[in-house]
């Protein structure tokens, strides 16, 4: 009598749900960064992920569910906590310099671990969709630390007087260009992020002027 044929089970019955709901998001976050929300469909999520429509609708209810599962991941307080405190740390030395390069290593760090967030937070930006604003939002605290921060040491003479937002701007604006450049775009990948890191901090905190120009010019 010959032994029994078992078939081998179904690809995706093989994992348990918390391992399975982090698959489809690994999966949705790169099919989304490359074809953005609109363009990507329920069915490609599937077919990538080796499993029924079925099943990512077992774990989220609609794409955009699944959408907000992935900023909820990428902007988890846990993982930005620890960052922050070491922000705190330096805000509580006054520690200006320091705290710039703390600043614009976390951003390049972040962009650098995972460039297709970026590029999905940008495709986001580009169809409206609400996904942008949740990714403001879920970082917003961290960016009010930082605005407090400003004012406070604008009150205390050590920042010029300006727009505490503005200031910010400036210097999120400066060290995100750089690394969409070199991170997204795949320009400038021979300059040093070390180096830029501290020609921006340079450029940031004694400006542009080196003391030998004559009033009015540039």
């Amino acid at each position: 009598m010959s032994a029994p044929v078992f078939s081998e089970p179904h690809p995706h019955h093989r994992l348990p749900a918390d391992e399975r709901r982090k698959q489809l998001i690994e999966v949705s976050i790169d099919l989304f960064s490359r074809k953005g929300f609109a363009g990507t469909t329920t069915k490609e999520i599937a077919a990538a992920a080796g499993v029924t429509e079925a099943i990512i609708f077992r774990h989220f209810a609609t794409k955009q569910d699944l959408y907000t599962a992935i900023v909820e991941r990428m902007c988890s307080r846990d993982e930005t906590a620890g960052w922050l405190r070491g922000a705190e740390s330096l805000m509580e030395r006054n520690d200006d310099e320091a705290l710039l390069r703390y600043l614009m290593k976390g951003i390049l760090d972040f962009t650098q671990a995972d460039r297709r967030y970026e590029r999905l937070i940008l495709f986001a930006a580009l169809e409206g969709n609400e996904l942008a604003l949740m990714h403001q939002n879920a970082t917003s605290w961290i960016g009010k630390s930082v605005l407090e921060y400003i004012a406070r040491r604008q009150r205390e003479g050590a920042i010029i007087a300006a727009s505490p937002e503005l200031v910010l701007f400036a210097l999120v604006g400066a060290v995100k260009f750089y690394a969409a450049r070199k991170y997204l775009f795949g320009c400038g990948d021979e300059a040093d992020d070390q180096r830029a890191i501290e020609d921006l901090v340079r450029i940031f905190v004694n400006g542009i002027r080196t003391g030998k120009t004559r009033e009015g010019s540039i």
